[in-house]
């Protein structure tokens, strides 16, 4: 019996996943892919409820999204997902968004951990499962988008704006949902950013930290050239005695290349 590396979901677009251009929205798209990627696990073994009743929990690390045409309104779409590659620490997950026809949506590249529910603390796979995640290491199915790059810290001129992370943000792990963040960065941009050729065709997010309900939460954004932008997101921390700020922590990185 042949080892399947590989695994394919196919859903349709409906309307209420959908933005005002009538396309698929980034947070529904984000969604699905990490559906996809539960689905491959959960399969295989190692998917959340595996990991769970191990006292452990995967997170997202790195999510680079590209596409190059977003898919409309009842649209039938496949998502087929595939490990790239595992290290010590963190393993890498890649994407494919494709029609059934065989039309290229986009790609997408991601970078997860797996770490102790209670100490937060990263796991070593190696040690943690040995060969039994590397036997699915997929090396013939390239992935065509540039790794994403770096962004740099965001100074204090930046600012944009303060929110509090609510019960609608939080997901299983008690944590911000990491597609939470991809909508809050969206909203820090005028309307006229998503409509004809102005449309988001690739995001890059490099997970730093985690952050938790009523936790406050510091937007920072800055223009790099016509087309592109960095945002940053910190968490305020506090002093318990006397309530002044304390510090600013590093949660989440972003860039956004607009066509």
């Amino acid at each position: 019996m042949t080892l399947k590396k590989q695994n394919k979901i196919n859903i349709k677009v409906d309307p209420f996943n959908t933005d005002l251009s009538k396309r698929w929205s980034w947070m529904a798209l984000g969604r699905t892919l990490l559906n996809a990627a539960e689905i491959h696990a959960k399969a295989r073994g190692f998917g959340m409820y595996n990991v769970n009743s191990e006292n452990s929990t995967w997170v997202l690390s790195r999510l680079c999204i590209e596409i190059n045409e977003m898919p409309k309104v009842w649209d039938s779409v496949d998502i087929n997902t595939w490990i790239d590659n595992i290290f010590r620490l963190f393993t890498n997950r890649n994407f494919s968004i494709k029609s059934p026809e065989g039309k290229v949506y986009g790609y997408a590249r991601s970078v997860w951990a797996l770490i102790d529910y209670k100490t937060r603390e990263t796991i070593n796979l190696s040690e943690m499962y040995g060969d039994d995640l590397s036997i699915y290491i997929d090396i013939d199915e390239p992935c065509p988008i540039e790794p994403q790059g770096r962004v740099r810290p965001l100074e204090d001129s930046y600012w944009i704006k303060d929110i509090k992370a609510e019960y609608t943000d939080i997901d299983l792990n008690g944590h911000v949902n990491s597609i939470k963040y991809i909508e809050h960065i969206l909203n820090l941009f005028s309307i006229d950013n998503f409509k004809g050729k102005h449309e988001l065709k690739r995001i890059e997010l490099a997970y730093i930290a985690e952050s938790y309900y009523n936790d406050e939460l510091s937007f920072y954004k800055r223009r790099v050239s016509d087309n592109v932008y960095e945002v940053e997101i910190k968490k305020k921390s506090y002093k318990i005695n006397d309530n002044k700020l304390s510090s600013l922590e590093p949660l989440v990185r972003c860039k956004l290349f607009f066509r």
